[in-house]
């Protein structure tokens, strides 16, 4: 990845529902300037995914939320419709808030895109979990595969917090 600790966040345009209906809007005034978790994956619904990434965020919001963190958001490559369905499916609530990628801006923006076409993905994001604050990365975790979820899970985290 080519963002590093100490970079500002990119501005590019992101997607999420908003009433159920897709809005645009800039990532850095969804983002805003408290001290917030970004965890990027390859998508919804993919085994790690679903079975460590997402599910490891929800169950350990509090304590994230304990260690000074105001928000906690997820974003993968797939339409806001799916991030949606996805978030509902893991029961979120409003512990995470789901944000689309679905043309790789800010994945590409920030170095983060691989090539999963071998197995029928397009190019995806890797994984990786970033603490920000005021905009600027504090503290970037990325995994060398993305079905490893340890340096980027929310146990992860909170283990550097």
């Amino acid at each position: 990845m080519k963002i590093k600790i100490k970079d500002h966040i990119p501005d590019t345009e992101i997607f999420h529902l908003v009433e159920g209906e897709p809005r645009i809007s800039k990532i850095k005034e969804i983002l805003g300037t408290g001290k917030i978790i970004l965890f990027g994956l390859p998508g919804a619904f993919t085994s790690t995914c679903s079975k460590f990434h997402l599910p490891g965020y929800v169950a350990n919001a509090d304590k994230l939320k304990q260690k000074g963190i105001q928000n906690i958001f997820c974003i993968s490559v797939n339409d806001p419709y799916v991030m949606d369905a996805w978030g509902k499916a893991h029961n979120i609530e409003n512990k995470i808030i789901m944000l689309s990628d679905p043309y790789l801006s800010f994945t590409k923006a920030i170095g983060a895109e691989v090539d999963r076409n071998s197995r029928g993905m397009g190019i995806r994001s890797n994984r990786y979990s970033m603490v920000i604050e005021k905009l600027e990365v504090s503290n970037i975790q990325v995994e060398k595969e993305t079905k490893e979820c340890g340096l980027s899970s929310a146990e992860g985290i909170l283990d550097i917090l």
